[in-house]
């Protein structure tokens, strides 16, 4: 039972990790949050300390969410899905306890969720986001996207076979919750969207006519 409540806590302090504003103030002396959107995540990392950096705060968020989710089967917890763990990093990701419970979206920490849990399921949204992105220029519309279909993948998938085996309740809860999480987490995205103001990629064919800024 200790060895359980300590690998929750492991899951949580892994997630709660705020690349994007440690690496903002120890290599361009910027806090993040008091830029752009405020947010911590990897798409305000890309938008205000560029690429490299983006990339990396990319790399390191999706690796919580894996290493998370793989924790109970690097310690043999044969008890609780490994998803449950990974849900604890997403949670430390979007309410950090090293940042005042200020994160991200949680978008990069729950892909990597799913590839430490089901990674056809992962390479099924990892291509459905690329592609949105490719045709709206928006990573947000993106993680909006990718997160509706995740619902509607553990609804439907399981009954033919597709990607997932079979229902799972937990599984199916989870990333029920979390894609769910997502789209709240960007209502003011949607709002932006909506009046066709929402920030823009350098690429894509932006097919939404978005403004450029």
């Amino acid at each position: 039972m200790l060895k359980i409540v300590l690998l929750f806590i492991t899951a949580y302090l892994l997630g709660s990790i705020p690349s994007g504003l440690w690496i903002g103030q120890a290599f361009f002396n910027i806090n993040i949050r008091d830029h752009g959107s405020g947010n911590t995540g990897t798409t305000n990392t890309f938008r205000i300390l560029g690429p490299k950096a983006g990339t990396v705060v990319f790399i390191v968020d999706f690796l919580k969410g894996t290493i998370a989710a793989l924790l109970p089967v690097l310690f043999h917890v044969q008890d609780i899905s490994p998803i449950v763990f990974g849900l604890l990093a997403v949670l430390g990701h979007t309410f950090p306890i090293f940042a005042q419970f200020k994160g991200g979206k949680a978008v990069a920490t729950s892909a990597g969720m799913h590839l430490g849990v089901a990674p056809a399921f992962c390479l099924y949204l990892v291509i459905v986001f690329a592609v949105s992105l490719y045709l709206t220029s928006m990573v947000s519309f993106s993680s909006v996207f990718s997160a509706g279909l995740a619902i509607l993948g553990v609804l439907v998938f399981p009954a033919f076979g597709f990607l997932i085996n079979e229902y799972d309740w937990i599984f199916t809860l989870i990333i029920g919750f979390l894609g769910l999480f997502v789209i709240i987490r960007h209502k003011e995205n949607i709002k932006r969207i909506l009046r066709k103001e929402e920030n823009l990629v350098p690429f894509g064919l932006n097919l939404t006519k978005q403004k450029k800024k």
